[in-house]
């Protein structure tokens, strides 16, 4: 095995220490999902069209995927065609087809098999999108959310440069009395609010809180709103954005243009 450690070998040494709790298992799928991986193809991609290499095992079907080139070729002993893919993409490619994954198998800490209903309910998961509602903030006051919320906000928050300026996130009381916690992305690019919506929706999901709830806003940083959450709430500074690569992507990276399998 490689002794380079990987975000996902990371977190599968969490959930292989502990098992039984759910915050680190949901962590895993969180890391898997939001990681680039490398999936083995049959041969080299055609277009948009993909042709896995599918491994028939006896508890059945599986493609593999690794987190590294390197890992993938030491797998194959050698170059191998494969295609550069979001772990969130191969889930939805792979969702009700009865096959499972193998990740980075025989060649890294983190090698392990997870079962076509893993990638389905991970799908699923992912799949779901936010409830747009209606409603007046009458006074803000400082958070109140768990450690673990924090920190997954901050995560996605993390990988959003570009996307945003920054985000406040601070308690809530609306107009008629409901409560709750409030998240103004400040100066959100054009076109990023869906995006923005469903991400942070997924840091609520595998924060493994239960029965959380967090409202979404999309504000100009010198907005009066913005200005007045500002003075109570908890600030994420995203990122600057990066510089863009004009090389074409590898099949599967543009979201809006999934790959096809054969």
């Amino acid at each position: 095995m490689t002794e380079i450690v990987t975000l996902l070998d990371a977190a599968h040494a969490a959930v292989s220490a502990d098992p039984e709790n759910e915050a680190l298992r949901l962590r895993f799928f969180e890391r898997l999902a939001d990681g680039e991986l490398v999936l083995l193809l049959d041969r080299e991609a055609e277009g948009d069209r993909l042709e896995p290499r599918v491994f028939e095992l006896e508890d059945g079907p599986v493609v593999l995927v690794f987190d590294r080139e390197e890992r993938l070729a030491s797998f194959a002993g050698g170059i191998a065609p494969y295609a550069a893919l979001p772990g969130r993409v191969i889930a939805g490619l792979l969702k009700g087809q009865g096959i499972g994954i193998g990740v980075n198998l025989g060649v890294a800490p983190s090698s392990m098999l997870l079962p076509p209903e893993a990638m389905d309910w991970l799908a699923e998961t992912l799949d779901g999108t936010p409830e747009e509602v209606e409603a007046l903030p009458e006074a803000f006051h400082p958070p109140s959310v768990p450690e673990a919320v924090v920190a997954a906000l901050d995560g996605k928050l993390a990988r959003a440069g570009g996307l945003a300026t920054a985000a406040l996130l601070a308690g809530v009381v609306y107009k008629g009395g409901r409560r709750g916690h409030l998240l103004a992305l400040l100066d959100a690019a054009e076109g990023a609010d869906s995006a923005l919506a469903r991400a942070m929706r997924e840091a609520l999901v595998f924060s493994g809180v239960e029965a959380g709830e967090l409202d979404v806003v999309f504000l100009a940083s010198d907005s009066p709103a913005a200005e007045a959450m500002a003075r109570v709430a908890l600030r994420f500074d995203l990122p600057a954005p990066e510089v863009q690569d004009l090389t074409p992507a590898a099949p599967g990276m543009d979201p809006s243009r999934p790959p096809k399998l054969r």
